[in-house]
């Protein structure tokens, strides 16, 4: 029960918070704004389906390839701190005389 309330009290929350805060004419402006390029988008997505997951195809594409670069570089970046910690701590074999 504890739980559904926490959850309930979450949300009603987040709605008073959200419909206080359209008080703001700047927020309301931005709000409107934002409404209108999201509708804008799923219209073009609605006409145009095609389009649109060719265009989310590519998208994974170029987060694929950039995912796998940024891989290799972190795993070269490993491997020169792994050498230098080798050489640090490696101590060089002195000579008895």
């Amino acid at each position: 029960m504890s739980k559904r309330r926490l959850i309930s009290s979450i949300a009603i929350g987040a709605a008073l918070g959200g419909a206080a805060a359209l008080f703001d004419w700047e927020t309301r402006k931005y709000t409107k704004h934002k409404l209108s390029i999201a509708k804008d988008k799923s219209v073009d997505i609605i006409k145009n389906p095609v389009l649109s997951i060719h265009n989310a195809r590519i998208a994974m594409e170029e987060f694929s390839e950039s995912l796998v670069f940024q891989t290799e570089n972190a795993a070269n970046a490993l491997q020169q701190v792994e050498n230098s910690i080798a050489r640090v701590t490696s101590k060089p074999k002195r000579l008895e005389g």
